[in-house]
């Protein structure tokens, strides 16, 4: 979630605090509750698609929805962009669409703070995704992501400019939301280059993209 919020993704506050000899505690804060003690109504991406079996559900879904009834919908349009890469870089792929939630006016939509980022484990290169990136396609790759950048009215540059980005502020802030989030060397270690920058994700990246799989490369070394 701090990792996140370095790379410019709007994430739901975090603070780790110190429970003595039982170790930790994770605190969230309640995006769901306004300055005077009321609540924001949220609706979540599932309930919004009608998606009872949601694995059938994708990013193109979602998308849909916000260009149809968000109040402000490019704008929401690329912080789901942004989100879907990101999670695809840090091996979230925890995504379904009840990890994906909206403020709810009773007409129009606007994407809450992402919540639950999580990467999940991982012992080999392939991973897919949830929800699917681009029509039938839900591999962990960022070549899946930029096919899927027009659902989001997105040039192609402009999606190779936001991974890169993204790639270079994980890079640039790993050590520091690592002491953070109070990580021990080891534990750093093993979710570097495995969940966070794996391989698979950059395999297929060539021509105008091959850019990224070198930096990429380059970090994980």
């Amino acid at each position: 979630m701090e990792l996140g919020r370095r790379a410019g993704i709007e994430t739901a506050e975090t603070r780790l605090t110190p429970l003595g000899k039982a170790g930790k505690c994770l605190l969230v804060k309640r995006f769901d509750i306004n300055a005077t003690g009321g609540r924001n109504h949220l609706v979540s991406m599932q309930t919004l698609l009608r998606a009872d079996d949601y694995y059938n559900t994708g990013y193109r879904d979602l998308a849909e929805v916000i260009r149809h009834i968000s109040s402000q919908p490019a704008h929401d349009l690329y912080r789901l962009y942004r989100q879907m890469i990101f999670n695809v870089l840090i091996g979230n792929t925890d995504d379904h669409p009840r990890n994906h939630a909206a403020f709810w006016d009773g007409q129009t939509l606007t994407l809450t703070p992402a919540y639950d980022i999580c990467p999940q484990g991982r012992t080999g290169n392939e991973a897919s995704q949830a929800m699917l990136i681009t029509e039938d396609n839900r591999m962990s790759r960022i070549s899946s992501c930029l096919d899927a950048a027009p659902h989001f009215l997105l040039s192609r540059l402009e999606a190779t400019t936001i991974v890169e980005n993204q790639l270079n502020c994980i890079i640039d802030h790993w050590h520091a939301a690592c002491e953070e989030a109070a990580l021990t060397p080891a534990d750093s270690a093993f979710l570097w280059g495995r969940q966070f920058l794996n391989p698979y994700a950059f395999e297929d990246l060539d021509g105008d993209t091959a850019h990224l799989k070198n930096i990429a490369d380059h970090a994980r070394t």
